[in-house]
This record gives structure tokens, sequence and C-alpha cells, in this order.
């Protein structure tokens, strides 16, 4: 952790998010919650939904909640001269990751059948319905309803609904063509009776890493979820630098030695598994990393 610096001169920081996002309360996301703490700072935010209005600003975050960022976003970003995260364009896991497993393969253990999109698609789902359907937060059978009637369901409706199977060999075929889905080893870090995964948080030079553990082997920050914090693998500078991540999330194991990269996430949601003084001074933390990114 680091001490707080002095808080640089005031800047303009424009965060983009998707058009369908212009309803959804950005504390739904870190990113806003980061936003107070630039403002108390003396520094102006704002927050665009789509591309049809420009701001000028001295640095832009893309904050599409999409595994794919449309092109129109990242043309619309470049007009900035500071742009966060414009080389993350695609964290779809066909894209990341290199764990897939395909008919023919060589290996033969257990295996996983996740959704190819993030967060198990459930951000394209979000953002297709009409701001009618995204209102009505309390009919959630009838918005499944319309979207299996429309062909938008997703084959998980959240990640505890990925399917193991011991050997690749018992996958249904059908998993291995359906785009929407892949198929990974699953090789889970698992020590005394918990599945663990490695949770690496990160904006500019600032990041904080975590390691969570839970009797389930698709593992979720849950509130009785055992947590402590860890140094990071070396190899996540790597993964920074190849996905053309400035801030965002990275989900990994370390099994038998090896870092194994599992989802990247870009616009990671706020979480509330923690007092809130702690939540708030790793909030502060994470969001002065935005700063390693002003001239001096």
């Amino acid at each position: 952790m680091h001490a707080t610096p002095t808080p640089p001169r005031a800047r303009h920081i424009a965060v983009l998010f998707h058009e369908g996002d212009r309803h959804r309360n950005p504390a739904t996301y870190l990113v806003g919650h980061f936003a107070e703490f630039w403002r108390e700072d003396g520094h102006r935010v704002s927050f665009l939904f789509g591309t049809k209005r420009f701001v000028p600003a001295d640095v832009l975050l893309i904050h599409v909640n999409l595994s794919v960022v449309p092109d129109e976003y990242l043309e619309f970003a470049s007009r900035y001269p500071v742009v966060l995260n414009a080389g993350a364009r695609d964290i779809r896991k066909s894209a990341i990751s290199r764990n897939l497993v395909r008919p023919g393969d060589a290996w033969d253990g257990p295996v996983i059948v996740k959704s190819d999109l993030n967060y198990a698609g459930a951000p394209e789902q979000y953002l297709r319905r009409t701001p009618m359907e995204r209102r009505w937060r309390r009919m959630r059978s009838v918005r499944r309803w319309m979207d299996r009637a429309r062909g938008r369901t997703a084959p998980f409706m959240e990640s505890r609904d990925y399917e193991i199977f011991e050997r690749a060999a018992d996958v249904p075929a059908h998993r291995f063509t359906d785009p929407r889905v892949v198929v990974e080893k699953f090789r889970p870090e698992f020590e005394d009776g918990f599945y663990h995964v490695r949770l690496y948080q990160f904006l500019g030079d600032r990041w904080t890493c975590t390691r969570v553990g839970t009797p389930h082997r698709v593992v979720k920050s849950d509130p009785g979820a055992k947590t402590e914090l860890i140094e990071p693998a070396d190899e996540v500078s790597t993964w920074r630098r190849e996905l053309g991540l400035d801030y965002g999330k990275l989900d990994y194991l370390v099994v038998d030695g090896e870092v194994v990269l599992l989802d990247v996430n870009k616009t990671t949601g706020a979480s509330v598994y923690m007092d809130d003084a702690s939540r708030r001074r790793l909030r502060r933390h994470l969001a002065e990393g935005l700063y390693s990114y002003f001239p001096a």
C-alpha cells in the first residue's frame, strides 16, 4: 500500500459507459465510488453514456460493460488525449484463455464448461433489453420469459451454473459446437478443504490482491468466503500489458507452481463484502491510481 500523495492539480476526468447504462446507478460499479474520491480531490468527473455527445476532458476511462467493445466506442475514445483501457477490446474467454479444451485434445482430466462472455453474459443480456425492460427490477421471471422468447437466453444464468465433468469425453457434443460457451481444463487451487481463486484489482500504479476460498468448486466472493491479502504473481504484469489493461480485475489460480489466468473484468462491480471503513480505504487506495496517468 502507498501513502496518500498530495492530490494533483484539478483535471477533468471522463468515464465512458455504454448508452444502455444510462439508467443504471453508477455506484453499481466500483468506478462510481472512485468518482467520489476524485471529486473530493478537486477534479471534475463526467459520466458519458454512448458516443453521441463529446465532452472534452484530460483523461477518459473506457467503461463499456460488454465482453467485446464496439468499434464506435473505441473511435470515440480516440479523440481524448489520454485513454485508459483503449487496448482492452475483447475479453471473451475464447480470446484470453490458454486453458481451452477442444475435441481430440490430449487432455482427459476434469473440465469446466463456461460462458464465453464475461459474467455468464449477463451484461449483454441486460444491455439488449429495452429501457422499460431494464426498469422491471422485480419482474425477473417476466424478463427471463421475454429473453427466451426472443432467443436471448444464455446457456448459464450465472457462474455457479457452469458445468464440471470428470473427463472431456463426458462433455455433451453440442457444448463443443455452441459458440456461446468454452470448455476449459478444470485445475482447481484446492487446499485444506477449500477451493481458491486469486483476485488482482488494479488502476494505474495501484493494486490489491486477495485470495478467496470457499467449499464450492466455482469460487465466488460471498460473505462467508475466507479471504486473505497476498502478493500478486509476477505474471499479472505481463497479462496487463498483453491485454491492454489500465484498470480492471484478473482472476487467477496457482496450481502446482503454474499461474493460470481464469477471467478478466474491466468494469468491476462494487463489492459489499467488507466493513465500511475497510471498503472505503480500499477504494480510495485504488482510485488514486488514476493520478499516475496525469502529466507531472
